[in-house]
């Protein structure tokens, strides 16, 4: 009985392991410096109430690549990286739509200063 179950955890860890070659690693983290740039020089330039957008767009893909390359997750299962990417871009979504939202209200929002009776 007890060489059954060490035979399937054998087999189980033996199947986790993915070594990935160096070339990858170096083109996953150049890909990663080139986004972090990116992401650098969209924050220098105004697209007016896309600028939420962009920068969401980047960290999806950042996020992404961590996620299936670093985490493994591109040798594992598809189904789960797809289910990363959609929740990365479900995040995305949601903050994008929050933080536009507060354009709607915003102007009506007084400072304090100007509220304050003397």
């Amino acid at each position: 009985m007890a060489n059954t179950s060490e035979a399937h955890h054998d087999a189980h860890s033996a199947s986790h392991a993915h070594p990935l070659p160096m070339k990858i690693m170096i083109g996953v983290i150049l890909a990663l410096l080139v986004l972090t740039w990116i992401t650098y020089a969209a924050s220098t330039v105004d697209f007016g109430a896309a600028n939420v957008f962009v920068a969401l767009c980047i960290a999806v893909i950042k996020a992404s690549l961590v996620g299936l390359f670093f985490m493994h997750l591109r040798y594992d299962n598809m189904f789960y990286g797809l289910i990363l990417i959609c929740a990365l871009g479900f995040v995305a979504l949601f903050i994008a739509v929050t933080l536009t939202d507060t354009i709607e209200y915003n102007p009506d929002m007084a400072p304090a200063a100007q509220t304050a009776q003397p």
